[in-house]
């Protein structure tokens, strides 16, 4: 492996005399972050090791290492070490002192010398892969991000392990509704650790956090700068996606609107909108949101086509949300799904009503509207979109469990 390095002196020296007893070449040594970002550019790099400090740990390495694709290894010694690299965006960090131990802990020098064991993973595999659900919508604010959190928590409260993530890279939004700090992406660092192979249940167990429900939804928060949107790679994102359904029964993906190809993706580069587009062809199911008014179910109908020429017609879900007589007259939901027949052939439409009071209250409590909300119309018809999505044995079994201590 060709390996860059950007660590204090004694360190680099002694990685570099053992990196061709661990099968590495140390192909570039910078004394700084801003020195090496410079030369990642310059050279053919496949990893970086960098010490977690704010001299050798820049802003500008990392933009640069994920706008080039560069694995970062980075190696904390203390407690403000850490905390500077949160600052930075990055949680997967290694304790230090930097070792080439560290890129594979069952890794051994080619003289014999042994190695550490491997962590216990503490989220088990499951026997079956987890369902991919992406929830996508056009431009005007349909209410994506509300419909991803109100499905999650009723997935989870169903009795199944779920988790939140959130691949938006023009405007992230799941942490401030859910009241999380957003300051270190679990997005970018499941990425970061998908982009090293280093993906597993320990790991997700540290950056999937807990939101503070009963229903205990794990969120993987967005990107807090939209300018950070290198770090969501689509080989990664997609790696991401795939190692989270091996811990996971529901994955709910909230993606951007946008589902533009620029030039640049198709000469190799960097893709803003790679993110979206690879959760979407990765999912099992892709929830299509409309908002219920003219210039809503309009511009859903004109983007659903270039939904259709990226995923199978038989994995959308068409959702309508805010259905409100107050801007479709009577029969608001009929009115909807006779437009959308005729005008897009969409016979199966799954109708959210608009209850503002409720969707109010999710976000002035920062929980879902199915908890906030429980007795809310909008509440029932996303239990049974969830339901419809997921007929989960343990989801059945739940539900029975709570019938009985209803009577």
């Amino acid at each position: 492996m060709r390996v860059a390095l950007a660590l204090p002196l004694e360190d680099e020296r002694r990685l570099t005399g053992s990196a061709e007893h661990y099968g590495h070449t140390v192909v570039a040594a910078r004394s700084g972050g801003d020195e090496l970002a410079v030369s990642l550019g310059q050279q053919q790099v496949d990893l970086a090791v960098v010490a977690a400090t704010p001299a050798h740990l820049t802003a500008s390495l990392v933009e640069a290492a994920d706008l080039l694709g560069v694995r970062m290894l980075v190696v904390a010694d203390d407690a403000d070490a850490r905390r500077h690299a949160r600052r930075l965006g990055i949680l997967d960090v290694a304790d230090g002192p930097p070792e080439w131990t560290l890129l594979d802990p069952t890794a051994a020098p080619r003289d014999g010398a042994g190695a550490p064991d491997a962590e216990p993973t503490l989220l088990g595999a499951r026997e079956q892969p987890g369902l991919v659900i992406a929830v996508w919508g056009p431009h005007g604010a349909p209410g994506r991000t509300s419909i991803a959190i109100a499905l999650a928590a009723a997935l989870a409260a169903s009795g199944l392990r779920v988790v939140l993530a959130d691949a938006d890279t023009h405007a992230a939004s799941v942490a401030p509704a859910l009241g999380l700090l957003d300051e270190a992406p679990g997005f970018a660092a499941a990425c970061r650790l998908a982009g090293i192979g280093g993906l597993d249940g320990v790991q997700f167990e540290r950056i999937a956090v807990p939101h503070r429900s009963a229903t205990g939804v794990r969120v993987l928060s967005g990107i807090g700068r939209a300018s950070r949107w290198p770090e969501l790679g689509e080989e990664r994102v997609a790696a991401v996606l795939e190692a989270a359904r091996a811990h996971f029964a529901v994955v709910v993906v909230d993606v951007a609107a946008s589902l533009e190809q620029h030039d640049e993706a198709a000469e190799g580069g960097p893709h803003r909108n790679a993110a979206g587009l690879a959760a979407l062809r990765a999912a099992d199911r892709v929830l299509a949101i409309a908002a219920a008014d003219a210039v809503g179910i309009a511009r859903f109908l004109r983007a659903r086509d270039e939904l259709g020429e990226l995923v199978d017609a038989d994995r959308i879900v068409t959702v309508v949300n805010k259905v409100r007589s107050s801007v479709l007259g009577l029969d608001p939901g009929g009115q909807v799904r006779q437009t959308l027949g005729r005008f897009g052939g969409i016979t199966d439409t799954v109708l959210i009503p608009w209850d503002p009071a409720a969707f109010d209250a999710a976000l002035l409590a920062a929980r879902a509207l199915t908890e906030a909300a429980p007795r809310s119309a909008a509440t029932a018809a996303v239990r049974e979109l969830a339901q419809r999505l997921v007929p989960h044995p343990e989801a059945a079994r739940a539900r029975r469990r709570r019938g009985r201590r209803i009577a």
